[in-house]
């Protein structure tokens, strides 16, 4: 069983991939869609900090898990185009 609350604060934490999230069976679809939105927050943020030199480089090439996790939500049947852009390269 996934602890939500965890899950929902620092998905990267409990789950190896964005598609592991989409294949727990113990979430919702709604809650699936939100850790995946959060956990793509996480990596643009992570991805900012970096380009402002706040960061050191780490092996995680964010662009790519980023990807990943865009196309775990299309699976889910969220619509990238359904939301407005962000206002920030934050999300």
């Amino acid at each position: 069983m996934v602890n939500l609350e965890v899950a929902k604060i620092d998905p990267a934490s409990v789950f190896k991939t964005p598609h592991d999230v989409v294949d727990e069976t113990t979430l919702s679809r709604s809650e699936k869609i939100d850790i995946l939105r959060r956990w793509a927050y996480d990596e643009r943020e992570m991805s900012v900090a970096e380009e402002e030199n706040m960061q050191s480089a780490a092996d995680n090439d964010h662009s790519i898990i980023l990807d990943e996790i865009l196309h775990s939500l299309i699976e889910l049947g969220v619509d990238k185009d359904q939301d407005s852009p962000p206002p920030t390269k934050q999300g």
